[in-house]
């Protein structure tokens, strides 16, 4: 294993550069941003970059040229080029794994040279989106028939984490170039109500279940799935039926074919592209069916360019680097607890759910690539809702509450759906919340407005509340591909920086490993328990109280 696949030598904390952060810190906690855009009139032109059609405005920012110029350095010595170069490179730096790294693979054109183990892997990704789209036309054109003859009319997609996150989001974000005439749903808890209420309304004589799991042994997922497949049989009265309204996306080929799928429908992944990582790879067939394949990859040429722009960029005018340094600064500095994500656009509406898991199942990690435990904090929370609906909720807690919330703002200067004055009264919210999470309103603002000396207090807003904002011209499958490009390359310079694996996620086995040594003890109330005592107790209790059901 090279010592760039490990990473830098030197210890985080010892570096000149996050020394010379921590020495420049008090300065900064203690500046306000009005200060800072008054004795800098030109701030809001300066600390704004455009790149790969989005622009990224991040002068509200607690941040001088000085703090911007050491972050940078602390790229420097963190080996973020090298890093950058090792994963185009197809190095195997998911260390943890022994595992390559390349969704970047996923978008590369074809005639592109990326090696696995002295294998090119481009001409593979093109086999498989090939096959998706000759797929995806056969269904949307109906062609691809039901058991009984039909053709497809609805399409269920069966997965958990990155194989239902991911589908979930595309589709919603890209439903406007979806097809009206179809219906498409997702399952992925395994309560039995997800389950019930997608399939409750669908003709299962026009219904085609696409299931995704790598190993096809995923506990949720088999059990939704074999539960589709007691359906569509029951339904239909026939096993043989399960063949015309299946599809894998899979690479255990024995599984998908005992479950009754025939493997000429079964769509391959790869184990250098992790799951929260794959929408764009056949994980997303269900995005292809909806919006079709030429949307489809317009979303890679999008997140294509946004790879681009992260590889061959200066550090100083890269969008990705500029977010993660910020994350950082916020994060290790400030103490700065989670990020914000506020889409203002309700097509995003499950941008912030899916951003969760790609940042904080990636960088969720308690220790370093060597294995020593980090002493200093990692993966932020990213939470959100879409606005303008966020602000008449939890707004209230960032403007003044006693947390400090760096926000990300996403706007379009165009809509999808253009009515009456709606987009211009969306969009002024976007400028009105940063402005007034930078800026606040001092007491003496509040008292001259003629308020109360009682009441003045709580309406001061302390501002100097930090935010990015994000704006594209409108939302297409070019532009959210590069929207979520650009997330997944700040996380990867976070953790490059933080010198951590944000490529493998061991934190989610031991429950799903109890979980399943559970499962028994609950069906056979004589098993004999061996665990502590409360988790004991409840399950006793369950065990009485689930045979009155």
């Amino acid at each position: 294993m090279t010592t760039e696949t490990k990473g830098p030598s030197q210890p985080l904390t010892e570096r000149t550069a996050w020394k010379a952060l921590q020495a420049h810190f008090p300065a900064i906690s203690g500046a306000h941003m009005r200060a800072l855009f008054r004795d800098d009139p030109r701030r809001g032109e300066r600390m704004a970059v455009e790149a790969a059609g989005l622009y990224l405005d991040y002068s509200k920012n607690r941040a001088t040229d000085e703090t911007m110029r050491l972050l940078l350095q602390l790229a420097d010595e963190s080996g973020l080029r090298e890093r950058i170069d090792a994963m185009f490179r197809g190095d195997k730096i998911n260390v943890t794994e022994n595992r390559a790294v390349l969704h970047v693979a996923l978008r590369a054109p074809m005639g592109d040279t990326i090696l696995v183990d002295g294998k090119n892997v481009v001409p593979e990704v093109h086999a498989v989106l090939g096959k998706m789209t000759r797929f995806a036309d056969a269904v949307r054109e109906g062609e691809w028939l039901g058991y009984t003859g039909k053709p497809i009319r609805n399409v269920v997609n069966i997965g958990i984490g990155g194989s239902d996150l991911g589908p979930v989001m595309a589709y919603e974000a890209l439903r406007h170039y979806s097809r009206r005439d179809m219906t498409f749903r997702f399952v992925s808890n395994v309560d039995g109500t997800d389950f019930e209420e997608a399939t409750r309304d669908l003709n299962p004589e026009e219904t085609l279940f696409i299931v995704s799991s790598k190993t096809f042994t995923t506990l949720e997922t088999m059990t939704n799935a074999h539960t589709a497949r007691s359906w569509i049989v029951g339904k239909l009265g026939q096993h043989a039926a399960v063949a015309k309204h299946f599809v894998a996306v899979s690479t255990n080929a024995e599984e998908v074919e005992k479950f009754g799928i025939d493997t000429a429908n079964m769509f391959e992944f790869w184990d250098w592209v992790g799951g929260r990582y794959s929408m764009e790879s056949a994980i997303g067939l269900s995005t292809m069916i909806a919006i079709g394949p030429e949307n489809f990859r317009a979303m890679l040429a999008g997140s294509r360019a946004m790879d681009e722009h992260f590889r061959t960029a200066p550090f100083d005018k890269n969008l990705p680097v500029l977010m993660g340094l910020l994350a950082i600064w916020y994060n290790d500095f400030f103490g700065a607890e989670t990020i914000a994500v506020l889409p203002y656009e309700q097509y995003l509406k499950r941008f912030p759910a899916y951003l969760q898991q790609l940042t904080m199942e990636s960088n969720g990690k308690h220790v370093n690539l060597a294995g020593a435990k980090v002493d200093y904090q990692t993966g932020p929370i990213f939470w959100g809702e879409p606005g303008t609906n966020g602000q008449h909720s939890f707004y209230q807690l960032i403007h003044q509450g006693t947390k400090l919330i760096p926000c990300d703002f996403i706007g379009f200067y165009q809509t999808l759906n253009p009515l009456g004055n709606h987009h211009d009264l969306l969009m002024a919210n976007v400028f009105a919340q940063s402005e007034a999470l930078a800026f606040g309103k001092t007491v003496e603002e509040v008292r001259a407005e003629g308020t109360p000396e009682w009441l003045a207090p709580h309406r001061v807003f302390e501002g100097n509340r930090p935010s990015n904002t994000i704006l594209a011209e409108r939302l297409t499958p070019e532009v959210l591909g590069k929207l979520v490009t650009l997330y997944e390359h700040s996380v990867f310079t976070q953790g490059a920086i933080w010198s951590i694996d944000s490529f493998d996620q061991w934190g989610v086995e031991l429950g799903k490993v109890l979980a399943k040594r559970i499962v028994p003890e609950l069906e056979q109330s004589s098993a004999e328990l061996q665990h502590d005592s409360s988790t004991n107790a409840l399950i006793r209790r369950y065990r009485k109280y689930r045979k009155s059901d």
